[in-house]
């Protein structure tokens, strides 16, 4: 990837090393980290170089009558103006320069405006959220909708306790995985993933190791909207998946039922939350009509934040027989098989490019319960 801001954008940090050279960087690192406890091959999921992040977030500045697209800069004591991000999927580079000349053409849409988030699919579906520093009246509405159908885009305005959705807040996803295709629906300040072209690789990836654990039941935390649980259902009996967040869940029972699966319960819950039902340490209203002495759970999937597992779900998940970890911080997976190594031994590990072109990585392993000799 070539970028005329490169050495200015904070975004993009590794840019002075080619694609391939950044990748080996990033394989030496987890290879370090995991030679405790693995010593076998990693496999290496490599992103597209250029045009492969579906989420980008911008910075309005405005000077000299004009607004302009910004980012932090490199040094992290400023802005720098953007005139191009080639990271960023087709569906949003082609409507990043129009949608900049309707702002600049009218006071409306441009008087204090902050920021600009666009979410896309690469069905070639975008959504974009305008955010301001005012109250967004009828005259925004009328001029937004209007360049909601000159882009052919969705349009959010978001201002201090007010939300206006022109038409609709998602975009629905196409990924095809094992040469089946999945839909998702992907909602406006939900986390999705946001390299689709990795994400396709990461979901692949999990299947294999869910197939390889053997039939039974599964038990996801962190589940999000589905991203995982649903093209994995298929290798198992009953799914029972977690997420703290309501509006995660909701957009996971919609993906759900938006691709005709239905052996999956999808549950609000905290990881600490789902570790003390399944201890039956406390009753959940939330659980209520599932009987998880149902569940013969035979695998669990991680996928935690970057502070990784606390303590308590990293000793509950030593009591399943497999465990598929992604992870989005290699060193907070390294802290946790410490505890998980001493019970589990790791049969396979790949790490996924979902941000090419900066330090950060995304990994997975999988392990497996170690076999106690008589």
């Amino acid at each position: 990837m070539k970028c005329r801001h490169f050495g200015a954008c904070g975004s993009c940090t590794l840019y002075k090393l080619d694609y391939e050279k950044q990748l080996e960087r990033k394989a030496e690192r987890l290879r370090g980290l995991l030679a405790p406890f693995y010593d076998g091959e990693i496999e290496r999921f490599a992103s597209p170089d250029s045009h492969y992040r579906a989420r980008a977030e911008f910075r309005i500045w405005h000077e000299g009558g004009r607004a302009d697209y910004a980012m932090g800069n490199l040094s992290k004591d400023g802005n720098v103006i953007i005139e191009e991000c080639p990271k960023v999927i087709r569906p949003v580079e082609e409507r990043m320069e129009p949608l900049l000349e309707a702002v600049n053409a009218s006071p409306v849409l441009s008087r204090k405006l902050f920021g600009v988030e666009f979410l896309a699919a690469t069905t070639g579906e975008c959504l974009i959220t305008m955010l301001y520093h005012r109250p967004l009246d009828e005259s925004w509405a009328r001029e937004a909708r209007a360049l909601e159908e000159q882009l052919n885009a969705s349009i959010i305005g978001r201002a201090r306790k007010q939300k206006v959705v022109l038409s609709r807040e998602f975009v629905t996803e196409e990924l095809e995985i094992d040469s089946k295709k999945y839909k998702y629906r992907h909602y406006e300040g939900g986390f999705t993933q946001p390299n689709p072209y990795v994400n396709t690789r990461m979901i692949a990836w999990a299947r294999e190791r869910a197939a390889e654990a053997g039939g039974g039941d599964l038990l996801e935390a962190y589940c999000g909207l589905g991203n995982f649980t649903i093209p994995l259902a298929e290798n198992f009996s009953k799914v029972l998946a977690t997420e703290i967040s309501k509006n995660s869940i909701k957009a996971a029972k919609e993906n759900c039922a938006l691709n005709g699966v239905e052996n999956i319960e999808f549950v609000r819950l905290s990881s600490e939350e789902m570790t003390s039902a399944l201890r039956k340490e406390r009753q959940f209203n939330r659980l209520k009509g599932i009987n998880i002495d149902e569940y013969d759970f035979k695998c669990v999937l991680v996928d935690p934040p970057r502070a990784g597992l606390d303590e308590a779900t990293r000793e509950l998940i030593t009591t399943f027989e497999n465990i598929i970890y992604i992870s989005c911080n290699p060193e907070t997976l390294a802290r946790d098989l410490e505890r998980l190594s001493q019970s589990h031994e790791v049969h396979a590990a790949a790490s996924f490019d979902q941000f090419p072109h900066t330090e950060h990585l995304e990994s997975g392993v999988f392990l497996q319960r170690r076999q106690i000799n008589p």
